[in-house]
């Protein structure tokens, strides 16, 4: 089954048909792919079939081939390259704050996708802040850059977009049952992107994305758990977000818009924690420890390109300092000068020493004695995809996180080349065929129309109209 992906003119023989993503579904992954990595068992079969158009009495016949016309209407590349429109220029909120800061910085609207490009073709950025000359990496230090790149600045910002995109969406004066679901919607969707599929229906899962990351720096610092005092367990950063997350949800089916402004404001700072630690953890390992891998520089040096816009915006300054000793080619870093950094800004920042923890040495289970512990007068907040249950559909968002593995998993090969062609062309999420039909249409097809096939199995194949 499948809808129109776009809306079609009556007499129009191309067509974009979005395929339905749901528990019955079998999946069409294609895109930019591997071949040994596709599914085609969800897909319309290859070559030619029959297909059914809801609202219209023909029976078509259509052709396609299935390897070049099963394509992806979503892609980490897209989060970013479509990121003026969507953030800044033609939304009811636009600017949005948070994507304003990063613009400001960088000095260009697809700042994640310029990074991520000129990391996987070995180039240099031309930023007004923050540049990388990733020729001077090798393919250990590329592959760090284009990984978390994705997954930290791209995905990253584009959780926040749907976040605020609900807000839009919010109407105060809903009184009765869905009036917000567009809402909704958007917020579910947010979800989707920070915690992707693979996390399974509890958190459990082993996921690529953001609920990935504060699990992983959660051990780090010792700020899992409910109490955030543990090793082990759930990122308490998870456990907020989510609180935060659900409480959004809420407020969006009541209308309660500003309220979910709050939740919205709240999650984004809580996002900015993971990759504080993520710079604070490279920068011990590569002044403390002595590492100097090109892999652990590389990956310091993505984490802070990740939030440096959100410390710059507090200080110049500061970010400055973080800048000179994480970034892509630092001669030094000084441990003592990125802390101390960060640290004078975490009011600002909407965060606080506690929740971003104390490097912890879980071999010999204390913290690092040379570490100077961070003090401030905030030790708690004033106060489940992973738990969440969304109220819309969102199955097919999430399965974003498939790219994101397929990318890192063609980048530990050594394959840039189609690393780049899942990013660019996306593989898993929002797939669609763009098949030719036969006769001609013999009326307009509006976007969203459902569609139905089959599948080279013989399987039913649903969809929508992915354009008019």
């Amino acid at each position: 089954f499948g809808t129109a992906l776009e809306s079609a003119s009556a007499g129009a023989s191309s067509i974009k048909i979005q395929y339905v993503v749901d528990d019955s579904s079998a999946p069409c992954f294609v895109g930019g792919l591997a071949s040994a990595d596709q599914v085609h068992d969800g897909c319309l079969a290859d070559g030619s079939g029959k297909i059914t158009i809801s609202g219209q009495e023909v029976e078509y016949t259509y052709t396609y081939d299935v390897d070049s016309d099963n394509k992806n209407a979503r892609t980490i590349q897209g989060f970013s390259t479509g990121a003026q429109s969507k953030m800044f220029d033609d939304c009811p909120g636009c600017p949005y704050k948070d994507f304003e800061e990063f613009y400001n910085y960088y000095g260009e609207f697809d700042y994640a996708n310029q990074w991520v490009t000129a990391a996987l073709s070995g180039e240099s950025t031309s930023f007004t802040n923050g540049n990388a000359d990733f020729n001077t990496y090798g393919n250990a230090g590329r592959r760090e850059a284009v990984k978390k790149g994705t997954a930290y600045m791209s995905v990253w910002m584009y959780v926040i977009r749907e976040l605020e995109d609900a807000i839009d969406d919010c109407n105060v004066e809903c009184n009765i049952d869905n009036c917000n679901e567009d809402a909704v919607h958007a917020w579910d969707e947010g979800v989707a992107f920070y915690a992707g599929a693979e996390e399974g229906s509890d958190g459990s899962g082993s996921g690529a994305l953001l609920y990935s990351l504060a699990d992983k720096r959660c051990a780090n610092f010792k700020t899992c758990g409910p109490e955030g005092d543990s090793v082990s367990g759930t990122s308490n950063i998870n456990i907020k977000i989510f609180s935060e997350f659900a409480a959004g949800q809420m407020n969006l089916n009541l209308g309660n818009c500003d309220a979910a402004r709050v939740n919205k404001d709240r999650i984004s700072e809580l996002m900015g924690v993971p990759l504080v630690q993520g710079v604070l953890r490279y920068a011990h390992k590569i002044d403390n420890l002595g590492d100097s891998s090109e892999k652990s520089k590389a990956e310091g040096a993505v984490f802070a390109a990740a939030i440096l816009p959100r410390l710059h915006a507090c200080s110049p300054g500061a970010a400055a300092t973080v800048y000179e000793n994480m970034k892509v080619g630092a001669t030094s870093t000084s441990l003592p000068a990125v802390k101390s950094a960060f640290e004078a800004n975490y009011a600002c920042m909407g965060i606080w020493c506690g929740v971003v923890g104390e490097l912890f040495d879980d071999d010999m289970g204390v913290f690092y004695a040379d570490i100077p512990f961070c003090s401030d007068s905030v030790f708690s907040e004033p106060n489940r995809l992973a738990g969440y249950l969304p109220d819309t559909n969102v199955l097919d968002h999430s399965v974003i996180d498939g790219d994101q593995l397929a990318i890192e998993s063609a980048l530990s090969t050594g394959d840039f080349g189609l690393a780049k062609s899942i990013y660019e062309d996306g593989g898993y999420s929002k797939s669609y065929a763009q098949i030719t039909v036969s006769p001609a249409l013999s009326k307009g097809l509006p976007k969203g129309t459902p569609i139905t096939g089959l599948s080279g199995n013989n399987r039913a194949v649903f969809g929508t109209a992915l354009e008019s």
